[in-house]
């Protein structure tokens, strides 16, 4: 347990489970409290109830426009405030252009791009008016990388580089911070077709990261001393190859 941020609040997309999760588990040890935004409302009560009292459930399905604009109500109502605000939901698709499924490339950039971008609309203008406040994205190492078996999720992520550092330049004299945490390949539900061997191979050979690793980079990146910001950061296994 830590006090790094005591007396803030944060909210999560994506948090009930892999990266989303790990990033709100670490935030409520760091002493503040979080808002677990998620469709899964079943397991966000779960998970709000191991993690205490600092952890609080707002259900949310970011592909409904108006759930998705109407998430700082949400926030507000439940944690009566907003420090930190992390779009970190998102999908996954890979594999050849050549014949792949183009309704499964709208999702991904449904939820990638358009609601994330949506669910920063939302809370910006209040971490405006504040004149402080941390907006992080969850990117991907493919957001400056293209990487051939992703096309799709690529541009996805190459399209929230776009879109965060645009903002981020527009907001920056209002005290708003905005980054990205960029890793490489993670241990999380988007990779839930992997072989079971698949897996346990690249656990032991390291090039699989654990969520709890990109956990500990956002928290670094919203404990900076004020006037700081952390503009990418690039995490991934030192046996990467890119």
């Amino acid at each position: 347990m830590s006090d790094e941020l005591s007396g803030k609040v944060a909210a999560v997309t994506g948090a009930a489970s892999g990266i989303g999760l790990a990033c709100a588990r670490r935030m409520v040890e760091a002493g503040a409290r979080v808002v677990l935004i998620d469709r899964a409302a079943d397991k966000l009560a779960q998970l709000c109830e191991e993690l205490g009292p600092r952890a609080l459930q707002l259900t949310v399905d970011l592909l409904d426009k108006d759930q998705t604009d109407g998430i700082l109500h949400g926030i507000l109502e439940r944690a009566g405030g907003l420090d930190i605000f992390h779009a970190n939901a998102g999908a996954y698709v890979g594999g050849p252009t050549v014949d792949g499924d183009p309704d499964a490339w709208d999702l991904v950039m449904d939820l990638n791009t358009k609601a994330a971008f949506r669910s920063v609309r939302s809370v910006l203008p209040y971490l405006v008016a504040q004149k402080s406040g941390d907006v992080v994205f969850t990117s991907s190492v493919a957001g400056v990388i293209p990487v051939i078996w992703e096309p799709v999720y690529t541009a996805s992520k190459f399209a929230v580089q776009a879109f965060l550092h645009a903002t981020r330049r527009q907001v920056a004299s209002d005290g708003v911070r905005m980054g990205a945490v960029l890793p490489g390949p993670v241990v999380t539900a988007l990779l839930d077709d992997w072989p079971k061997a698949k897996m346990e191979e690249a656990l032991a050979n390291g090039s699989l990261m654990r969520p709890e690793e990109v956990a500990e980079a956002v928290l670094f990146m919203v404990t900076r001393p004020k006037g700081i910001t952390v503009r990418d950061l690039v995490i991934m296994p030192t046996t990467l190859d890119l």
